[in-house]
């Protein structure tokens, strides 16, 4: 599922502080089934070089994991984070707009 609310800027793989009620919601959804495990996986948009946007998308991933095993305090055992750069687009990159829906994470029930 798409996080939605989580999106990220061009070029960056920081989370900003507007997301904090959809990491809010993954602790919470983490806190009451103890015994699921999720997967992070960051995408970019197809702007820069194929190999650069496959390792952003991964800091995207890896951004969501250690926050929360940072603030919230989840066993890092539970989750998981990889990246696809450009591969999965579910916009057009042929606009900004597409380009930045282009720039999320997903989260996968393991």
């Amino acid at each position: 599922a798409i996080i939605y609310g989580i999106y990220f800027d061009f070029d960056k793989a920081d989370i900003k502080p507007d997301s904090k009620p959809q990491l809010d919601q993954i602790a919470k959804l983490l806190g009451d089934h103890p015994d699921i495990k999720l997967t992070f996986t960051g995408h970019t948009d197809n702007q820069g070089n194929a190999d650069y946007n496959l390792a952003r998308s991964r800091r995207r991933a890896d951004a969501i994991v250690a926050a929360l095993v940072r603030d919230y305090g989840i066993a890092a055992g539970r989750l998981n984070a990889q990246g696809m750069g450009a591969s999965a687009p579910i916009a057009s990159n042929d606009t900004d707009e597409g380009r930045a829906k282009n720039r999320r994470v997903e989260r996968v029930k393991q």
